[in-house]
């Protein structure tokens, strides 16, 4: 799948209410050819900010998931890849730029919703000129940077991969 690709899916997923965490997480998966339902459900909590506190972007989170999936380990036995950390910078680093004009990278400054306020959820996903047009900039430029990374690092790996044997 190509970044624009995951641009494209991203945003019919969000249109279709899917968190925005969650949105991030499958588009990554998929790019990595993993499907991982549990990984999806489990950042479902992630949704209106951590839980609808308002806190750090889902995107952002659901992003560095997908790193943390390529290059973490699930068991002590494993060994993590270092890249994961430069990796991680580089998502950060995009993020914090693409939502400096919003304030921040926090979901309260994003989408200015109150999650618990359910005439504010409504307007949000009713209202055409509500901020829902700003996380949906957002969402859809984060996969596009995500999986443009992710195929940069695997770029790095197929070179690293053929200095080795020859």
């Amino acid at each position: 799948m190509l970044p624009e690709e995951m641009q494209e899916k991203a945003i019919e997923l969000f249109n279709q209410r899917m968190h925005c965490s969650q949105v991030l997480a499958m588009v990554g998966l998929e790019k990595l050819g993993a499907t991982e339902p549990s990984i999806i459900k489990a950042m479902g909590s992630f949704g209106g900010g951590i839980g609808g506190t308002g806190q750090v972007c889902g995107a952002l989170v659901g992003a560095v998931s997908v790193i943390g999936a390529l290059y973490s380990r699930a068991s002590l036995e494993e060994k993590e890849n270092p890249r994961m950390w430069a990796a991680t910078k580089a998502v950060m680093k995009h993020f914090e730029e693409l939502t400096e004009s919003f304030g921040g990278i926090d979901c309260k400054q994003i989408a200015r919703v109150d999650w618990m306020d359910r005439d504010q959820v409504n307007d949000f996903y009713g209202n055409p000129d509500s901020r829902r047009r700003h996380c949906m900039t957002v969402v859809s430029e984060t996969a596009k940077a995500l999986g443009e990374l992710l195929e940069r690092e695997a770029a790095r790996a197929a070179a690293k991969q053929a200095e080795q044997k020859g």
